[in-house]
C-alpha cells in the first residue's frame, strides 16, 4: 500500500481570492506583517498496490483528468510506501 499526496497550486499570475480575503483578514484582526497569503489544495489518497511506479502514472492521470484544471493549475505528486 501506498499514500499517495498531491499538492495543487495555483499558477503564478493567477489571482488567488481566497488568499487575498486571508490576507485582509489577518491585517483587520492587527497581523500587519502578512503581505501575501498563498492557499493550496492538499489530497492524499491510500492506494492498493506493489509497483510504486505505476501508482505514480496513476496518479498523475488523476491530476490530469479531475484533481487540477491545467489551464490555471501546478501540482505536486508524492507517493510513499506505508
Amino acid at each position: 500500500m501506498y499514500k499517495a499526496t498531491v499538492i495543487i497550486k495555483l499558477k503564478k499570475g493567477v489571482l488567488n481570492p481566497e488568499g487575498r480575503t486571508i490576507n485582509r483578514a489577518l491585517n483587520f484582526l492587527g497581523f500587519n506583517n502578512v503581505k501575501d497569503v498563498q492557499t493550496y489544495k492538499m489530497i492524499d489518497m491510500i492506494i492498493e498496490g506493489d509497483n510504486r511506479e505505476e501508482i505514480e502514472k496513476e496518479v498523475e492521470e488523476m491530476c490530469k483528468k479531475l484533481l487540477a484544471n491545467p489551464v490555471i493549475h501546478d501540482y505536486e505528486i508524492k507517493v510513499e510506501k506505508i
